[in-house]
Order: structure tokens, then sequence, then C-alpha cells
């Protein structure tokens, strides 16, 4: 069963939550070699770590390999608004982001810069920059932004294939926990497939969960694999406790969005800042039997649209069975906006086959 969680993101303070380089992505096939993401006219890019050696490195050779491509994230607010969960917030923010070309790109969380009037970026030991936030994808929580990195050489992390991992896998995070400048913590991949609320109400699925210690101003930063590749973008912890400034605080379960979802959002805000998720319009629960069982169509949603009704229960998309609601999400997440779609549903003890056109996800879950 997934677990869904509406967790604390990782935002220091309780606050606020063009070029022509080549993204790297460690290749899924062999994995040592890489491939690349590119904007129209790709540069040369040597990645910080992205190793085929079998022999996983240690907590210091990651952290020597991947420590400099990391950046201390500042955005200010200069008015005060609604946080991605619900929290009054107003100020300056601290979090943390990783280089993913060598001309300026870099990756951090959606709500790191979320309602910015400006952000800077320290990278490594480099000076403190103006950042521009290309895009933002509220659905994943991932933010792309840029920077001119004048004459100091950016070495981007590799994006490995986070479809390869298992629980127990080691993991580090660096990161800059309540300002604390690259910060390591190490742990182990704690579960997978988790799944916990993203800023505009919609799931977020796949999730990696890791005891790495996370903490306020982690937020946005790497979460690694042995070899030094970017497996996660960490985004959010559970807590029963809370800081002395009354932010959330660590307990060992922190989560991560992992990097097969930011490849796919970072190539489409390269492309336009903006990024599109397919949409099927239900909300579900498990079925105790197995599949979703769909406890409310969202009115004029494809599956509203395509006779989808409350109490059906989901039990295939296009041949694959659905085993509970997570199963769903995933299945619809793997297609695009315009993809149509052959649900089976269970309604009164028969079964009848759907076709359901997707569309794309609206900007938040109020919106649906």
């Amino acid at each position: 069963m997934n677990l869904k969680k509406k967790a604390a993101p990782l935002l220091a303070a309780a606050v606020v939550g063009g070029g022509t380089g080549a993204i790297v992505v460690a290749a899924a096939d062999d994995g040592g070699g890489t491939t690349t993401i590119t904007s129209p006219a790709p540069a040369a890019v040597t990645p910080a770590a992205d190793t085929a050696e079998s022999t996983p490195l240690t907590s210091r050779q990651v952290y020597d390999a991947a420590g400099d491509s990391v950046a201390f994230i500042t955005a200010q607010v200069q008015q005060e608004q609604a946080g991605p969960f619900g929290d009054s917030q107003s100020g300056t923010a601290t979090g943390t982001g990783f280089v993913v070309s060598n001309d300026g790109y870099l990756v951090t969380n959606a709500h790191v810069v979320d309602g910015a009037a400006s952000v800077r970026v320290k990278i490594g030991d480099g000076p403190t920059r103006t950042a521009q936030v290309v895009g933002t994808d509220t659905s994943s929580d991932i933010a792309l932004l840029k920077v001119d990195p004048g004459d100091q050489r950016l070495v981007p992390l590799a994006l490995a294939d986070s479809d390869d991992l298992h629980v127990g896998d080691p993991t580090f995070a660096i990161g800059n926990p309540y300002g604390l400048e690259r910060t390591l913590t190490t742990g182990v991949v704690s579960a997978l497939d988790r799944e916990i609320s993203a800023p505009n109400g919609f799931s977020i699925d796949g999730v990696i969960q890791t005891d790495a210690a996370l903490n306020p101003g982690n937020s946005g930063g790497p979460l690694l694999d042995a070899a030094g590749r970017v497996i996660g973008v960490n985004s959010q912890i559970e807590s029963s406790g809370s800081s002395a400034d009354g932010t959330a605080s660590n307990s060992g379960i922190g989560f991560a969005v992992p990097s097969n979802t930011v490849k796919s959002v970072v190539k489409q805000l390269l492309e336009d800042g903006t990024a599109e998720h397919a949409y099927l319009g239900v909300q579900t629960s498990d079925a105790e039997s197995g599949g979703a069982r769909v406890a409310a169509a969202v009115d004029g949603g494809p599956a509203s649209d395509a006779g989808i009704r409350a109490g059906d229960v989901v039990t295939s998309v296009d041949g694959h069975a659905i085993g509970d609601s997570g199963d769903l999400s995933s299945a619809i997440d793997d297609h695009e906006p315009g993809d149509e779609v052959s649900i089976v549903v269970e309604r009164g003890g028969e079964q009848q086959t759907l076709h359901v056109k997707l569309t794309d996800r609206p900007q938040s879950v109020q919106q649906g």
C-alpha cells in the first residue's frame, strides 16, 4: 500500500517556500555512460560524478565529488503569502539546489522559490549570484534555475535511473540545513514508491524514502547514490516534533522526488518553463479486494466524461493490473495529456471497459 503523506517541506526558518548547456543524465542501459537532455545548442559536459566502477564510493569520496556542485539558495519574498502547505509565509527562505549543466542550470524544489521576488545562488565556494527562475512545476515540486557562471567552472551532477534503486541501497544527502552550508548526511533507501502531497495538492508518486537526516534548508538538495549520482531531490520530511523556531525537524523519515521524474520535468521546463501531467480527474482510495475505488469523479473531467463514477473500482489501465490507488496514479503519470487509455472498472459485480482521453492536469486540486 502506498503511503500518502502531507509531510513538512524542508524550508529553513519556515518562511517561504537561456543557456546552451546539456543536462547530464546517467544512462539506464549500462549504469556507467551518460546521455543528455539538451537545450537547443548543447555544450560539452563532464559530470561531477557518474562512475562506472563497481566499487561503491566512500562517504568522503561522494562528498569530494559532488559537494562543489551543491548550491545555497536564498529566496526573497516581498509580501506575505500562503505557503505551499497552508502556512503563512513572508521574508527570506533558504534552501538547496544543485548544478545540472556547466553553463548554469540548477535544480531545486518549486516550494523553495515559490512567490520569490528575487533568488540568489551560491554554488560551492563561488560568489553569490542572482538566479533566474526558468520554470517551476508545483505538481512535482521541481524548479529549474539559471545563473551566469562567469569565470566559475561549474560541474554538473549526473541524474541516475531511479527505477534501478532497491531498499537498503546507500544514500548521501548534501544540503544546507538551518543555513549550515554543504552538510553531508548518510543513510539508506528506506522504502520505494511512496506517495506524498505536492504543493498544489496533487500527489507525487514513486517517491524515495530515506533515513539520511534531512532538516529545514535541505529542500531541493540532491540525494545521491554510492556512485555520486543524483537519485532524487530532497523535498519533505515526516516529523512528530519541531525545532525551536517551530519548523519540523528530522525524525529519520525523509522523502525525495525520484530522479526519473526530475528528468521528465526538467526537459519540459527547458522548453517553455512549464510542465504538463496527464489528468484523469478522480479521487480514489484502496479497494479492500484490490484495485482503486473511485470516491468521486470531477465534473467535466476526463473520467466523468467517459462514464466513470463514484463507487467504481478500477482494476486495470491499458491491460495493466491496478492493485491500489497508488498504482492508478502511477499508471496515469506514465501517460501524456491527449493520450487515450482503456480503463476496466468493476460496477455492480460486472466489469466494464471505458475509454478515457486524458487531459492536462489543472494548476491545483481545487481547480480540478
